[in-house]
């Protein structure tokens, strides 16, 4: 880490991979079929995205990690030069499936596509993931739904942990990182458990998993103060499925390192902006005649270039740039956020800056 706040636990570092260096804090955008929806690979650029996500599970479905691996890899067949990270798919399995058998095997479900019978193990989550030819590759683990029984929830990280040792024999692409997860629920001794239990494999990378799925928000937080300073200090830290404002200024504040969400592009569709830390209805009449950026400060282009009356035009007449735009915007925001918050840790005035987010009430708009 090249600096830390005198203040909190909040730091700011960089790690290198085959694709290029991640800044951290940073948050990720979500391609989750190998494209962040609405928007082409040069406009993500544009936006200063440095890491992107993409799917384990999704893409086996469809083109299948054959065609991307055909293709040259993920990076070449989506046209993205930067780093890529691919999840495991235990999240979409336990979610999204219509699961017929959970066992330590591994996973039997129905593709929601055609009702093919797929079989998912940790092995050949790896194989997939090592075909697709991420940056990183996470590994395939049990996350339990909320709420869920303490009985349960201790066999998920008891699956997840052997899971987890399976990942790592079977995984053999040198280029490919891979990193844990940690699971166990709103369980506070489960949490340890499993943070325990993966910080002793010797990973190059932890993520906290199992969050964002229905608990109380300050679950999630009591979660990740519990949690991270039992990961090894030197590596990423990420928090899987986190994207609001307010979330990861305190998951900064406690040494979080890594964030993603699908957030940014899903409101943008639905007409939403973040803007200060808010979240604007462009549909609402009171843009009509507002013919002001939605944001001076910000460099997206539909900022730079348009108005509040014509992105509520656009959304209004249900036009596709308006939506484009306003993703584009929407994750703009967010990576200048991360991105500020990485400044302030390097200028010492995380703690100044940020703190007023833990108390509910927006800090000053400095991004």
């Amino acid at each position: 880490m090249s600096h830390r706040c005198s203040h909190s636990h909040a730091r700011c570092g960089s790690f290198h991979t085959p694709h290029g260096v991640v800044d951290t804090p940073r948050f990720m955008p979500v391609g989750t079929l190998a494209t962040v929806k609405g928007v082409t690979p040069e406009q993500l650029r544009a936006t200063k995205a440095q890491m992107v996500l993409a799917n384990t599970y999704h893409l086996h479905l469809q083109p299948g990690e054959q065609v991307v691996a055909e293709a040259g890899g993920l990076h070449r067949f989506m046209g993205w030069s930067g780093p890529l990270l691919t999840d495991s798919g235990g999240f979409q399995v336990f979610s999204l499936g219509a699961i017929n058998t959970i066992n330590d095997d591994g996973v039997v479900f129905r593709s929601p596509r055609d009702g093919a019978r797929i079989t998912l193990t940790p092995e050949r989550s790896m194989e997939i993931q090592m075909a697709l030819g991420a940056d990183v590759a996470m590994a395939f683990d049990q996350c339990p739904p909320y709420p869920a029984s303490e009985t349960d929830v201790a066999e998920a990280n008891r699956r997840t942990h052997r899971w987890l040792e399976r990942c790592i024999a079977h995984h053999s692409r040198p280029d490919q990182a891979l990193f844990g997860i940690v699971q166990g629920g709103t369980h506070a001794h489960l949490r340890e458990e499993s943070a325990r239990a993966v910080a002793a494999m010797g990973l190059p990378g932890i993520a906290i998993g199992g969050v964002s799925v229905g608990e109380p928000v300050e679950a999630m937080h009591r979660i990740v103060r519990q949690v991270t300073p039992l990961l090894p200090d030197d590596r990423p830290r990420y928090l899987m499925g986190v994207g609001s404002y307010r979330e990861m200024a305190i998951a900064v504040a406690q040494g979080i390192d890594l964030f993603d969400c699908v957030l940014p592009t899903r409101l943008g569709r639905h007409g939403t902006a973040l803007v200060g830390g808010e979240r604007w209805n462009l549909r609402n009449a009171r843009f009509r005649h507002d013919h002001t950026p939605l944001d001076p400060s910000c460099p997206c282009p539909a900022c730079a270039h348009h108005s509040r009356a014509y992105l509520h035009h656009l959304i209004r007449s249900e036009e596709l740039l308006g939506r484009i735009l306003l993703s584009l915007h929407n994750l703009t925001q967010l990576l200048r956020f991360t991105s500020a918050m990485a400044q302030a840790i390097r200028e010492g005035c995380f703690s100044e800056d940020f703190a007023p987010w833990e108390q509910g009430s927006p800090a000053a708009h400095t991004w």
